[in-house]
């Protein structure tokens, strides 16, 4: 009795352990992608700063002048998180997808890292304001929501792999159960996101533009 209580409490600090490392490992790519994202902003040329100073005035602009059309916008924003969500799912699934999940992951903070620095670096101090309305709240969420899809991605695909080649005891219908409900959770999160992008940000924006 003792011995299998005992084989129990390996395992639970195993999986804790593990769990524990594809967390980090997934927060610190998600730092690097901040990070690296804001400095590549910086260190663009003159050109390119003006490029990108006036794609931004142009968006700010529509949406100071209510030139959005928010029934496309809504559907561009919800293919690209629905695709995104959908593609790290089955990474998931895939056992050989996990490069390519903390990829995904990197690109997205990355873009999201020099979207804020290009707004600072173009409006300067109001450009913190303008940030903060750009990513708040549904960047963010869908930040948090893409890195706790893919912790489920990565720790799935190892315990996939587990189990196919090392032949360890693991229940795969419970875990593909609890899979699937987390895309689920995530997908129906992002809708809301999208919604957000779409419907509320440009409000709130309009506030400080």
């Amino acid at each position: 009795m003792n011995e299998a209580k005992n084989k129990v409490k390996v395992k639970l600090k195993n999986s804790l352990e593990t769990q524990k490392k594809i967390y980090i490992a997934l927060l610190v790519v998600a730092l690097l992608g901040l990070v690296l994202g804001s400095i590549y902003a910086i260190i663009l040329s003159d050109s390119d700063h003006t490029l990108v100073g006036e794609s931004l005035n142009a968006f700010f602009t529509d949406i100071d002048k209510n030139n959005i059309n928010y029934g496309t916008a809504f559907i561009n924003s919800l293919i690209g998180n629905t695709v995104l969500t959908l593609l790290i799912w089955f990474l998931g699934i895939s056992i050989i997808g996990i490069p390519i999940i903390f990829i995904f992951n990197f690109f997205k903070v990355f873009i999201l890292g020099f979207s804020i620095s290009s707004i600072i670096y173009t409006y300067h101090v109001k450009g913190i304001i303008y940030a903060i309305s750009y990513i708040f709240p549904h960047q963010i969420i869908a930040i948090l929501i893409t890195i706790f899809l893919s912790f489920y991605a990565v720790y799935f695909s190892k315990r996939l792999f587990c189990y196919l080649f090392l032949k360890h005891d693991i229940n795969l219908k419970h875990g593909m159960k609890r899979y699937t409900q987390v895309l689920l959770i995530s997908l129906a999160i992002l809708v809301l996101c999208s919604a957000i992008e779409v419907f509320l940000s440009p409000v709130i924006m309009k506030l400080f533009y």
